[in-house]
């Protein structure tokens, strides 16, 4: 008999994952694995033409080389990419500008494994090891997915916000000091 109080998550080994600098060919497997709608609901509801994913590939290479930290491709056990987690710079002019944020995406395939959480907290690590004194993470006010991810970091609520332009969205900023 399960005597955890519901909703209690069931404590289990996080899954081996590893993370890369991407390559110029990640752009095209993020693109196939983006092109899911559950996957792009709260980024747009639609995958990037595949020239945005080689730009950003690009850019994540170039912050690497810069900072010592990106949005790293994400690979599980198999060596299969399965999406990116990692941080970069916050560089629209509202909410955290400036500030360095964590970030996910991973295939639908692969929800609800650890997949995430695992490769979170190894960029955490990263990020203290390169001197990061902290992060944010802006998330969409209904992604409970990466909410719960957010939580498992022990990252705080630190502030709700409304993106501005035509798709308004209330979204949340949690942040760790590291």
């Amino acid at each position: 008999m399960d005597h955890r109080p519901k909703g209690c998550p069931v404590n289990r080994a996080l899954p081996a994952v590893r993370l890369r600098v991407p390559t110029h060919e990640d752009a095209f497997a993020w693109h196939r694995i983006f092109a899911d709608p559950d996957v792009m609901e709260f980024h747009g509801g639609r995958a990037a033409e595949l020239s945005v994913y080689e730009e950003l590939t690009a850019r994540q290479r170039r912050h690497d080389a810069e900072r010592g930290f990106c949005l790293w491709t994400m690979l599980d056990e198999s060596g299969e990419v399965i999406g990116f987690t990692g941080a970069q710079p916050w560089e629209r002019e509202w909410g955290p500008t400036g500030e360095t944020e964590i970030g996910w995406r991973l295939g639908r395939a692969h929800w609800g494994r650890g997949y995430v959480t695992a490769a979170a907290q190894e960029t955490l690590e990263r990020l203290r090891a390169a001197g990061v004194p902290g992060v944010v993470a802006m998330v969409d006010a209904r992604n409970e997915r990466s909410i719960a991810v957010t939580r498992r970091l022990g990252m705080r609520h630190a502030e709700t916000f409304v993106t501005p332009g035509a798709r308004r969205r209330e979204g949340h900023c949690y942040r760790l000091d590291l």
